[in-house]
């Protein structure tokens, strides 16, 4: 379906829209690789499946972690810090306590 730039397009204004939407996705079965798929550059491989453009997905998730993370505390949902680094694994990033640390002191307003 990437292929097809209507539908590429439609994802990004669903993410523009609901940026915290891969909280909602079921990553067991592979819908936040899917999701990406459609907003990060990638090639197709016989033998890989989708291989993303190593810089543009760096990018792409350390925006969800931002987002996500933000979100999920905002709403009080639990565990916060390993649902976002769950989030990012499934994508191949590991993601530190330092970071998560650097978002809580620096947290921007909003509005």
């Amino acid at each position: 379906m990437s292929e097809f730039p209507d539908i590429r397009l439609w994802f990004v204004r669903l993410d523009a829209t609901y940026p915290w939407l891969p909280v909602l996705l079921d990553w067991r079965a592979r819908e936040l690789a899917r999701y990406a798929a459609m907003l990060v550059p990638h090639e197709m491989s016989m033998r890989m499946g989708a291989v993303f453009n190593p810089e543009a997905l760096e990018l792409f998730i350390m925006k969800k972690v931002f987002i996500v993370y933000s979100w999920l505390k905002q709403h009080g949902i639990p565990k916060p810090r390993l649902k976002t680094s769950d989030m990012a694994r499934m994508l191949g990033f590991g993601i530190g306590d330092e970071l998560f640390d650097l978002i809580d002191q620096h947290t921007l307003d909003s509005s």
